[in-house]
């Protein structure tokens, strides 16, 4: 079971500022539950949660429908450990070497 962390929505409303996408605190917390949704089935950190729901932000921001969305969420719903979901995450950020 993953714990309520509050912390983690209101760094998501920050982060969406930022950005300069603000969104409204309902939006917030369905990405947020999206996130505790796809790692319903390990016992992820909360540094981990907060990464997945991060994740999940951008992804909403540049577009929310897009195919790099469900491609991330079978991601990491095939995910058997936190150490994986970690790892995809850093997937997202390397380039292949030419």
């Amino acid at each position: 079971m993953i714990n309520e962390d509050p912390s983690i929505q209101e760094s998501l409303l920050q982060l969406s500022r930022q950005l300069g996408y603000p969104l409204d605190k309902a939006s917030v917390d369905r990405l947020y539950q999206n996130a505790r949704d796809l790692l319903s089935h390990i016992s992820p950190t909360p540094v981990t949660l907060a990464r997945v729901a991060g994740t999940l932000l951008v992804y909403h921001i540049q577009d929310p429908e897009g195919e790099e969305l469900k491609w991330f969420k079978a991601q990491i719903e095939q995910c058997l450990d936190e150490e994986e979901v970690e790892e995809s995450i850093e997937s997202l950020h390397r380039t292949d070497a030419l």
